[in-house]
Order: C-alpha cells, then sequence, then structure tokens
C-alpha cells in the first residue's frame, strides 16, 4: 500500500494557511482520485482506495505540525506500510513558491513536521516533497508567516502548485520514484 501524508494544523483557524500546503493537496488528491477522507484513527483523517491494481491511502494528521509523528507513525504500522512506501507532502520556506523538490530522504531541517516524522519513525528514510512557500520579509515573524493565508496575487501560481504536486503524488503511486523526481523537481511553470 502507497501512503501519502500531507502535513498542516487541523481547524478552520489553519485551512488555506501555507503551513497547510500539504493539506491543501491531500485534498486536491482525494477529489482526483475519489478517496474520500472519511476514517479517523490514530490522530488521523485518512482514506483508502485503488489506483489501479495499487492500494492508496491519504493522510492528514490532526495533531498541530510539530506533533505529526505522533499520529502518522501507529497509523502506518497499524496498516503495516513500509518507510518506503510513504510520500509526505509540506511547506518549505527555503524554496520560492512554485518550485517543487522531490527527495528519497533527509533531516527535518527547520521544519517541526517532518522533525517528528523522523522522530517517530527512528529514520530519514521516506520519500517526501517539499512545496516553496517564500520566505517571510525580514523583520516579519517566521511562525506568524507560515500562519497566514496565501497572497490573492499568488493564487494562480498556487493553482499550478497544487496541480503540480497532485500529478507528482499521482505518478508517486505507480511509477519508480527516481522518474518522478525527474519529472517534476524544479519550477511549476517550466
Amino acid at each position: 500500500m502507497k501512503c501519502i501524508v500531507g502535513l498542516g494544523n487541523p481547524g478552520k483557524k489553519y485551512d488555506q494557511t501555507r503551513h497547510n500546503i500539504g493539506f491543501m493537496v491531500v485534498d486536491a488528491l482525494s477529489d482526483a482520485l475519489n478517496i474520500p477522507l472519511d476514517n479517523k484513527k490514530f490522530k488521523c483523517e485518512y482514506g483508502i482506495g485503488l489506483v489501479g491494481s495499487e492500494k492508496v491511502m491519504l493522510v492528514k494528521p490532526q495533531t498541530f505540525m510539530n506533533l505529526s509523528g505522533e499520529g502518522v507513525r501507529p497509523l502506518v504500522d497499524y496498516y503495516n506500510i513500509e518507510l518506503e512506501d510513504v510520500f509526505v507532502l509540506y511547506d518549505d520556506l527555503d524554496l520560492p513558491l512554485g518550485m517543487l523538490r522531490l527527495r528519497q530522504k533527509g533531516s527535518g531541517g527547520g521544519h517541526n513536521g517532518i522533525k517528528s516524522l523522523n522522530q517517530h519513525f527512528g529514520s530519514e528514510k521516506y520519500k517526501r516533497l517539499r512545496i516553496g512557500i517564500d520566505r517571510p520579509l525580514p523583520g516579519e515573524s517566521v511562525s506568524r508567516y507560515v500562519l497566514s493565508t496565501f497572497r490573492k496575487d499568488d493564487a494562480e501560481l498556487l493553482d499550478k502548485v497544487i496541480e503540480q504536486s497532485t500529478k507528482a503524488s499521482e505518478a508517486f503511486i505507480s511509477e519508480p520514484f527516481n522518474n518522478v523526481m525527474n519529472n517534476f523537481n524544479g519550477d511549476v511553470n517550466e
């Protein structure tokens, strides 16, 4: 079974914020693949469906970002999903909006959600999609920035980012990951 996890914060207050880009992509995937997120277990909302002959689980942890591993790890264990079949989608301040970076593994860097997953998995060896959200302006609080919504003039680019991230996630289900990285790393406008 393939497991695609979008990171974010639960609750209406955080809908459409930069930190919730992972949730936005999982919601788009849920619609595209007709896999409703109608199950709740281990502090996660999730859905399971078939894409071709592959079983796929879409997950939105319902803990706050810095506790993401608390829900995801028990869910992955419960369904006996191998770490190599886990794909995590999350925001990245170090990339401009419109840039996607796919990786086979890696440290949490400054991202508390990834740090939590690494800690709970006891490993950094799961696939991930870093989705650029830009950096705040000088003097602007990072926490306030990531918890703010995208600007209206970013709407068109944000739509492209969600569309390309959704396509990359769909490719993860059926293609070797090196192909997915080759096809989706980079600027969504190219």
